[in-house]
Order: C-alpha cells, then structure tokens, then sequence
C-alpha cells in the first residue's frame, strides 16, 4: 500500500514527496528542502517510519525542484534520476542562483536518465513515467496505478497550469500534454502538484479554465 507524505519547503512552497509502501523502502521526489529545519523535516520523518530512501527523482530541474538534491545525496548517496532533456537546466541552476538570492549546493550529476518507456521500482512499488513537456523542456510525472496517484510536478494545479514563461517553456506543448497524456489517467486519480494543494483528474477536465 502506498504511503504519501507532503513537505512544503523553500520560498517558492515547492511541495516535496516521501512515497513509501509496506516494505519501508521509500522514494524522495523533489527535494526542496532548503534550511536546515527543512532537511530536518524530511529526515525525521524518514527516520521515525523507519524508511530506506532508494531512489531520488527529480520530476524537472528548476531550482525551487533541486534545492535539496546535495543534501540527499550527502545522507542516502542517492544521485538524482531525471529525464536526459532536463540535464541543461539542471546545469544552469548554479549561474541563477545567486541572482535569485540562493546559497545553492550542486547538484550531483545523474546516475540515470528517465524515458518515458521506463517505470520507477521500490519495495513491491511500481511507478509509471508520464512525459509532460511544456513547464520545462522534459519534465516527468510519476503514477503510482494501483492507488490512482499522480505526482504531477509543475504541470496542473488547483484550478491551475505551469508557467511556460521561462526557458524550455512552451504553452501549447504544456496544454497537449494536459489533455493528451494526464487527462486519459481515471477521473478519480489524486494529482499531488509541485505546489498548493492536491487535486484530482476529474476535478481539472471539469473546472480549469485553462483546459475547457
């Protein structure tokens, strides 16, 4: 059974994920985590369910989505896993990041790179790889199938889209990937997004502004 805990970390509130399943192993997926109170929170929690973080995924590589990917591979020597597309915008963090105010740690570099073909597994865990491009040239959601899960990243909101304003973006591509690769998922899928509140399929096909 998948287990799903929420961390609201950094200035930008960039949601970060802890799936796990009754096996204890455990997948981090964006870590934003950008104090000290913030790594701390992630830590605890992984601790005290006694988890075995064994994977690290990145569903795009803004710096609000990789804050915390040093930090991980520092205490769990996970490197992250990412679609190849994304590998430019994860190496231009470090020239942004000062301009943006940020003490930014360096990502290490990928282990893997992530297809669509691919699935992600941990414990008795499968997640399937959903190529959404449009926030971010080659951005991935991660669905869990079995408790119609969406780890959705930057690309449908509460009521809501990505921005497509910065580099790699692009809105036509962002509202094809909406309705041509998340809006077959069932209506009742939970979407938990990279920012506020979660929604569901059925919910955004119905009410987003963007998508009618």
């Amino acid at each position: 059974m998948l287990k799903l805990q929420q961390f609201v970390n950094n200035p930008y509130q960039e949601n970060t994920y802890v799936l796990s399943d009754e096996t204890g192993s455990c997948v981090i997926i964006d870590p934003g985590m950008y104090n000290a109170t913030e790594q701390n929170a992630v830590v605890n929690y992984i601790k005290e369910n006694n988890l075995k973080p064994e994977i690290l995924l990145n569903t795009h590589c803004h710096i609000d989505h990789v804050l915390g990917n040093k930090f991980v591979f520092d205490i769990y020597g996970l490197r992250p896993q990412i679609h190849k597309g994304e590998l430019q915008l994860l190496h231009a963090v470090p020239s942004y990041a000062p301009q943006q105010g940020f003490n930014y740690e360096i990502s290490p570099e990928p282990e893997a790179f992530l297809t669509e073909e691919d699935t992600v597994k941990f414990g008795n865990s499968i997640l399937k790889i959903i190529f959404a491009p449009g926030h971010s040239p080659a951005h991935l959601c991660f669905y869990h199938e079995e408790s119609k899960t969406l780890i959705g990243g930057d690309v449908l909101f509460y009521g809501s889209i990505g921005r497509t304003d910065l580099p790699g973006g692009n809105f036509e591509t962002l509202i094809s990937s909406i309705k041509n690769n998340l809006f077959i998922l069932p209506d009742d899928t939970k979407v938990y997004p990279g920012h506020g509140p979660a929604t569901t399929i059925g919910f955004e096909k119905a009410n987003n502004p963007f998508l009618r």
